[in-house]
């Protein structure tokens, strides 16, 4: 049996530990594309050094966890085309734009708060995956 499903499972728990240590070190949901934003606009204020600090942790965990001989074989499927990977991400962009949130503030936070907000969008940003999923690999093949 493949264990793919398993880099899944663990990374969506490091999301929500996340999430739940935001949340109890700061009292604020966390919402990855609203700390990235407020840093971008410039709106973060006093609390700069904490998203920074959060972002650093996002980015040096996973170079961390390459250090572990078994994770570095791991296959991630990820495109090897560059303008493919462009393009995805400045659609979860537009997207994130289009929903005031992203995955980890509607999915993780929004949902286990129980706010219909974020249900409504986690079902809208499932369906668009399965579409892009559906017209990217089955029609374009670019996946």
């Amino acid at each position: 049996m493949q264990l793919d499903w398993i880099w899944g499972l663990i990374g969506g728990m490091l999301i929500g530990t996340g999430g739940a240590v935001f949340l109890l070190v700061n009292g604020r949901i966390m919402g990855a594309s609203g700390i990235i934003g407020t840093l971008i606009d410039g709106t973060a204020g006093r609390s700069s050094g904490e998203k920074l600090s959060f972002l650093g942790g996002v980015i040096l965990l996973p170079l961390l966890l390459t250090l572990i001989p078994a994770l570095r074989a791991v296959d991630t499927h990820i495109s090897q085309m560059p303008l493919v990977l462009v393009a995805a991400g400045l659609l979860v962009g537009l997207g994130t734009r289009l929903a005031n949130g992203c995955t980890s503030g509607h999915g993780v936070c929004g949902m286990s708060r129980l706010s219909v907000r974020g249900f409504a969008a986690t079902a809208c940003y499932i369906l668009a995956g399965v579409a892009s999923v559906a017209v990217f690999r089955h029609l374009l093949e670019v996946i």
